[in-house]
């Protein structure tokens, strides 16, 4: 089974479910989303 078609399998299971949903949950929040975009500038910048 390929790393994909593994990490596809555990998606779909409760746990990555769970997972899936918990993640959701923080990306909801104000302060997450704020550090995100940071962290994307920053990233974007070393590109250049």
């Amino acid at each position: 089974m390929s790393l994909m078609q593994r990490i596809s399998a555990f998606l779909k299971s409760p746990k990555g479910q769970q997972l899936v949903d918990r993640g959701r949950r923080e990306m909801a929040k104000p302060g997450n989303q704020q550090k995100l975009k940071g962290l994307a500038a920053r990233l974007s910048n070393r590109r250049r």
